[in-house]
């Protein structure tokens, strides 16, 4: 045997394939438990001072590309190893396999039959008589048969040959979509404000869609604590699409938005789907905050997040002075408030009721008109879940045909007898009993001891 063969065969094993399985496996488990495509400065404020499992660092994590597994150089290595010896595995085994299922093997005598897994001799008046009653009988269970002058062969299952071509067509189909989609796909998450807009672009700088948040809704339980998510929707084309008029005949009539491809609600597991971008509702935060400071115009400032102060935790920082002097804290918890206020030097000086009576501080009543909730959307474009999807299908379509057992039958008429043998590749118990039933009242005539038994 060649080198080349010897590395063929070796690629091809089933063993090497279940490793590569459980190697593969164990790597999105990785992936799982550490977040991934977060920026370098996450890492290393995660993993420094504790590092992941108590040996990787943040540098280490990065070096290794756990930060991104499943588009990582060594990940997709694994997957074209496992793709190629599936492949190479189908093509020396189950390939062969599948064409000796759908070859007709023509046994001419007895003693050829007598050497099969499950065997029997009926003796009989009439054999030929027999051989065409059993001929009749298998094909009216479903077996295809082919009869010769005095012999018969006859099989059924055949596609039970095919499943394990589909599984493994299937996990190549697979693998090859989660390539495409880790190497191909976008990811982005962005916080809209309700009556703000997000313009996607595309590698040339055009417009692609616009994403415009019409309205954003938090639902609470009785204690406050948020249980739902939703957000209004509209998608527009953008001035780098091609004009779609024609698809969509309804817009611009009616006053309608020409623009307008999509108007949609998503909350959290129900997101919305369009030209292969997936938008999910993925999380919430609280964009500005509506204030007047004694006699001055609304002012809308945005508000950021505090992680240092607590979860989930927002505010700002507000002269209260003309020269900048004498700033205090206003934080938030809540679109629905009350906006805490604190000091220079930390302690509390009140309370603000949205809507409700001003609070002076240091002189200057201060009144909170509204806080804006912003929607946190998650933007994926994944060009492989065509593919992933069609894997899934071939990979359960292949593993139910799998479970087909593949039936074959052959029947001699030679004098006074009828000798019957047959092979079964799973299952046997069952074929060696159903045998008996294909073959009864055939001939008002004992059987004769049986030739083989079932193995």
């Amino acid at each position: 045997m060649t080198p080349l063969l010897r590395l063929v065969g070796w690629i091809a094993d089933l063993k090497l394939a279940i490793g590569l399985l459980v190697v593969i496996a164990a790597a999105s488990a990785v992936g799982t438990l550490i977040p991934q495509q977060e920026s370098a400065s996450f890492y290393h404020k995660l993993y420094d001072p504790q590092p992941w499992l108590g040996l990787l660092p943040g540098d280490a994590v990065l070096g290794l590309e756990l930060d991104h597994v499943y588009s990582s150089r060594w990940f997709l290595a694994l997957l074209a190893w496992l793709a190629l010896s599936l492949v190479l595995c189908s093509w020396r085994r189950q390939w062969p396999a599948l064409q000796a299922a759908l070859r007709w093997v023509d046994y001419r005598t007895p003693r050829q039959l007598s050497k099969l897994t499950v065997a029997e001799t009926l003796s009989c008046t009439d054999a030929l008589a027999d051989l065409e009653r059993l001929d009749s009988r298998l094909r009216q269970r479903g077996w295809q048969v082919r009869r010769l002058d005095e012999r018969l062969a006859a099989r059924r299952g055949v596609l039970g040959r095919v499943g394990p071509l589909l599984v493994h067509a299937g996990m190549v189909v697979l693998m090859l979509g989660a390539a495409w989609g880790a190497l191909g796909g976008q990811r982005a998450e962005q916080f809209l404000a309700p009556g703000r807009s997000l313009e996607l672009v595309d590698r040339r700088g055009h417009t692609t869609l616009t994403l415009a948040l019409d309205q954003f809704a938090i639902t609470r339980d009785p204690a406050g604590r948020p249980e739902q998510f939703s957000s209004s929707l509209r998608l527009l084309r953008g001035n780098g699409q091609v004009d779609q008029e024609a698809d969509h005949p309804d817009q611009g009539r009616d006053g309608a938005d020409p623009n307008l491809l999509k108007a949609a609600t998503i909350s959290v597991n129900h997101p919305l789907r369009f030209q292969g971008i997936t938008l999910y509702q993925a999380d919430w935060s609280l964009a500005a905050v509506s204030l007047r400071l004694g006699n001055s115009p609304v002012l809308e400032v945005p508000l950021q997040s505090f992680p240092q102060l607590g979860d989930q935790i927002w505010g700002l920082v507000l002269p209260t002075r003309p020269d900048g002097s004498d700033p205090v804290l206003l934080s938030v918890t809540s679109e629905q408030g009350p906006v805490a206020v604190f000091g220079a030097d930390g302690a509390r000086l009140g309370q603000i009721a949205i809507g409700g009576e001003p609070l002076e501080v240091n002189g200057v009543p201060m009144r909170v008109s509204g806080i804006l909730p912003a929607s946190g959307i998650l933007l994926k474009r994944d060009p492989g879940v065509p593919l992933v999807y069609s894997g899934f299908a071939l990979t359960l379509l292949g593993g139910g045909l799998s479970v087909l057992a593949t039936r074959q039958l052959w029947a001699i008429a030679e004098g006074g007898r009828l000798h019957v043998g047959g092979l079964c590749n799973r299952n046997l118990t069952a074929f060696a009993q159903e045998l008996p039933n294909l073959l009864g009242d055939l001939d008002p005539a004992q059987t004769d001891a049986p030739m083989g038994e079932a193995a």
